[in-house]
């Protein structure tokens, strides 16, 4: 079968991964995807993924979420993308690609972005059962089969940035984990021997075994031909069950060599600086199976975006050169920061070397500077938080010396090199080689004024991400160059935010709006009766404070009852047609038969609509505000509480079945997550709270999609912050791993109520990360290393919360005062509202809504009113 381009014009992309991906994007930019008929033959069964986020899969990440591509993009502009059917078969006459399948595909343009193969050494054995390379989604998957049923340790060939990663994997799969390197150092291309020093002492501290200076000389196999142990160059064995190979990759060049294109010595199909094959003007190469035109395959995401770049330009006629890349890389292996950047391993000739080592802190910091004075390179172990700025000096001579630069906080004189420092050709995203002055002309030309408006119109910080917090600093600095006045005020009655006046609250022991708004609002707010924003805010900010300052905690009593949001006023959620929702707490999801009966007849006899969420618990919707204390002192009887489903507080605490019942659990995650959500329950905070307690890395609780998720390993609990779902999710980060219980809720403590401090108003704990300076670096040194002293008192403020806990629907069905605002009407308080009203659907109800109203004027001028429902 063969498919016949006819007068369109067409392009046949043979790959599609992140530079494949890239290369699409590009042509749909140009308009290229207009003008030509674009096929894309994939290998994988699956489309283009992240694959420098590979080993995010066994923190629990799904195929889906590392998916790269947007299937409504594709279908946009009219690719046709077939996977599970890579090329074959090149006609370079014929001008033709055949593909697995069979189908033929005719092209005008062919682009090969096939990517590399991961090099397995030589060695007898090395297919044996309980090996495997680490290079694809499927890769992943049979490694993890196997872990969990036939391996106990496992051990990885290759101390790069893949074996490094893998080994992580194997050690959060529950492996005793070993790391075998045949250099002398870990990360050898990366790092110095310096470098190498402190990343491996910070990884041994971690439990994984590093042999370097060895090589693999034959795997060891039992008569079944299973992996029972390696053999080493120094004539040593090494007992492992599963071994993962990582030695570096090699250009898949194949299909190149099979077609007469001329590929370079030691592989690599060579490609001019526009990318386009030497041997075929019809042909291009991009992307890991390329022989650059200096020479040079590169193995990284950010070069290979370069070649598509220029691939797609150099088609649509424009002018474009790929004459080399930015090296820099920096990454969080293990937990550990490591970048390089430049000329790192001092090449230049009568270069200096600039070094700080701290052994104990597992710190390194190396900077390369010219004779005279430039920054040529440098390399950052264990703490990398000035990476962004150094690598966009590189080139240049700072404004500040060189030892100011890798000196700790505290040991030199005070350093702040702001983005105003950069030169306007200082190149901020390398992944996507984004350089300053386009980060200025998205603010000042396209009118961005937040981050995210500036990725979208630039792609910086749309890739790694290592980029990101210089990107705000620019975007800050340069909408106030350019005189716009940002307000940080909460709102027009107070010119502080809301962190301020937290800590206004806290350290004056304010226990009032009013006295707070006459003390501290603007001028013309003192005295008046403040607004719908800061009245909530504030609010809860007493509420979270409550025991520590002297405060009610109790949201219904005096001034507080007056500032909550609409759900608070009745402390439930109110629905669409005036009724509300009933949430009793159901701690990690488990319940009694007894306590499940109790819902059921009291949803029968009130006739509520019940739901089972995702949040698993039992809601029950429809119940009309006279109804609501009547249920819940059924429900407080029962032994139930609020589940707080209508305030900005802690939510559930989700759980899969832990090792108590299921066969791949190693922790009780059942018990941990009622422990949470019982110590948690009723905390007030600037935003609602999720939680998730998995017992395994399977995951099935989704912890990280949750604002804080802890995943069970075999040495204790990992703790995830800062994870979303709902409209814009995000994966949740590793603050600390291996962790006791005790150790567990004292972070969580600390990391909730640091949140609650300094997060501002209706900001999730996602867009807080993202947000704060330093993002998780700078809540890991508050919160887990306690770098601003304050971690006693945040501690001490949630022993407060969980000693001084009271459930808000017990208090109130036994105070009668409280029970008299429960009505319709307050002038006729038997009376139910009229309006709200059901109908019968599935065997429950629902709301019956009017559908429209219609107004039609008839020629004498009178009007008739039509009107439906859901019923009628």
């Amino acid at each position: 079968m063969t498919a016949t381009p006819g007068a369109t014009p067409t392009i046949v992309l043979v790959g599609h991964g992140m530079v494949g991906q890239r290369f699409l994007e590009a042509l749909a930019e140009r308009g290229l995807t207009a003008t030509h008929r674009v096929v894309v033959l994939c290998e994988e069964p699956r489309p283009a993924y992240d694959r420098v986020a590979l080993t995010s899969y066994f923190s629990g990440r799904t195929p889906d979420e590392l998916s790269m591509t947007d299937m409504e993009f594709i279908e946009a502009h009219g690719i046709e993308l077939y996977v599970g059917d890579p090329a074959e078969t090149i006609d370079r006459v014929a001008r033709t690609v055949t593909a697995r399948s069979g189908t033929a595909f005719g092209y005008d343009t062919l682009v090969l972005a096939t990517g590399s193969y991961p090099f397995v050494p030589p060695v007898p054995h090395k297919d044996a059962a309980g090996c495997f390379v680490y290079r694809t989604i499927d890769d992943l998957l049979a490694i993890e089969e196997y872990a969990q049923s036939k391996a106990t340790v496992g051990a990885v060939v290759g101390g790069g940035l893949l074996g490094l990663e893998a080994a992580g994997a194997l050690k959060g799969l529950g492996l005793a984990a070993h790391i075998v390197e045949f250099a002398p150092r870990l990360m050898p291309v990366q790092v110095d021997e310096g470098g190498g020093a402190a990343l491996l002492r910070t990884i041994e501290e971690m439990g994984l075994t590093v042999h370097t200076g060895v090589g693999t000389q034959e795997i060891v196999v039992d008569s079944a031909g299973a992996v029972t142990g390696m053999r080493l160059s120094d004539g040593s064995e090494l007992a492992t069950d599963l071994v993962v190979f990582s030695a570096g990759v090699r250009p898949r060049d194949q299909l190149a060599r099979d077609c007469g294109l001329t590929v370079g010595e030691r592989g690599g199909i060579a490609v001019d600086e526009q990318c386009r094959t030497v041997a075929d003007p019809h042909v291009f190469a991009i992307g890991e199976c390329a022989l650059a035109a200096d020479g040079r395959v590169y193995g990284l995401v950010a070069p290979g975006y370069e070649q598509a770049e220029t691939a797609a330009a150099t088609i649509a006629a424009d002018e474009a050169a790929f004459t080399g890349a930015d090296l820099s890389t920096k990454l969080k292996l293990l937990g550990v920061d490591v970048a390089s950047f430049g000329d790192a391993h001092g090449t230049t000739a009568d270069c200096l070397d600039v070094v700080y080592s701290d052994a104990r802190s597992g710190l390194y910091k190396k900077l390369v500077i010219g004779r005279d004075g430039t920054l040529l390179g440098g390399i950052l172990v264990g703490d990398a938080e000035a990476y962004g700025t150094l690598k966009a000096f590189t080139g240049s001579v700072p404004p500040v010396s060189p030892e100011s630069l890798v000196l700790p906080a505290g040991a030199g004189e005070p350093v702040q090199l702001g983005p105003a420092a950069l030169p306007d050709e200082a190149i901020i995203c390398s992944c996507n080689n984004v350089r300053k002055e386009t980060i200025r002309g998205a603010v000042t030309e396209h009118r961005c004024t937040t981050v995210p408006e500036v990725k979208k119109c630039t792609k910086a910080g749309t890739t790694c991400g290592s980029c990101v917090k210089v990107l705000g600093q620019l975007v800050t600095a340069e909408l106030e160059a350019s005189g716009v006045e940002v307000d940080k005020g909460l709102c027009g009655c107070f010119a502080q935010t809301r962190e301020e006046l937290y800590e206004i609250v806290l350290a004056l022991r304010l226990t009032t709006y009013r006295d707070l708004l006459d003390r501290y609002g603007r001028e013309g707010a003192r005295g008046g009766d403040g607004c719908e924003v800061c009245k909530p805010a504030v609010a809860s900010i007493i509420a979270s404070l409550a025991p520590a300052i002297g405060a009610s905690g109790y949201v219904l009593d005096g001034e507080q009852a007056a500032l909550q949001d609409s759900n608070d006023h009745f402390l439930a959620n109110l629905q669409k047609n005036g009724s509300y929702s009933v949430v009793p707490r159901i701690p990690g999801g488990e319940i009694t038969p007894e306590g499940l009966i109790t819902i059921g007849e009291i949803a029968r006899d009130f006739g509520l609509y019940t739901k089972i969420t995702g949040g698993q618990r039992i809601d029950m919707f429809g119940a009309r505000v006279e109804q609501l204390p009547l249920i819940w002192t059924r429900l407080v009887d029962a032994g139930f509480e609020s589940g707080h489903a209508y305030g900005k507080a802690l939510r559930t605490v989700k759980s899969c079945v832990g090792r108590t019942w299921c066969r791949y659990g190693v922790q009780d995650s059942v018990r941990m997550a009622i422990d949470l959500e019982l110590r948690y329950r009723g905390l007030r905070s600037p935003h609602k709270l999720k939680s998730a307690v998995s017992g395994c890395a399977r995951e099935c609780a989704e912890a990280q999609s949750k604002d804080f998720g802890v995943i069970a390993t075999a040495g204790g609990w990992n703790l995830y912050v800062g994870g979303n779902g709902g409209a814009t999710p995000r994966h949740a980060d590793l603050l600390a791993q291996d962790l006791t219980d005790a150790e567990l809720v004292r972070l969580i403590d600390r990391f909730l109520m640091f949140y609650i401090r300094t997060a501002d108003r209706l900001e999730r704990t996602s867009t807080w990360l993202e947000r704060i300076p330093g993002g998780l670096d700078h809540i890991r040194d508050v919160v887990v290393e306690d770098s601003l002293g304050i971690c006693e008192e945040l501690e001490s403020l949630m022993a407060a919360h969980v000693a001084n806990y009271a459930d808000e629907w017990a208090t109130t069905i036994d105070n009668p005062d409280k029970l008299a605002r429960f009505v319709s009407f307050v002038n006729a308080p038997d009376t139910p509202d009229p309006v709200v009203g059901f109908v019968p659907e599935r065997d429950q109800m629902k709301p019956d809504l009017p559908l429209l109203s219609i107004g039609l004027r008839r020629a004498d001028g009178t009007a008739t009113v039509l009107e439906g429902s859901a019923q009628r």
